[in-house]
């Protein structure tokens, strides 16, 4: 992430007045980039969760389709 001088100038004074110190632009980065990488990954296991959802719903409709067009052949 490439931050231009204007905006890193005006975060990088603290409500005090006095500035941040150096590393926490690095640190604010990492913790940036691990957050993106969770809400990536939560999308994505999101949106598996939504095929294999309905995957199996269609799986289950022909299978009872199936199932009462072979009703009259079923013995018990």
């Amino acid at each position: 992430m490439v931050l231009n001088e204007k905006m890193s100038e005006k975060n990088d004074i603290l409500i005090t007045g006095e500035r941040k110190p150096e590393g926490s632009k690095i640190m604010e980065q990492k913790v940036y980039n691990t957050m993106k990488a969770a809400g990536a990954t939560n999308i994505a296991i999101g949106v598996v969760s939504i095929v294999i959802g309905i995957v199996s719903g269609i799986l289950l409709i022909v299978t009872g389709g199936k199932l009462i067009a072979r009703k009259s052949k079923i013995l018990f």
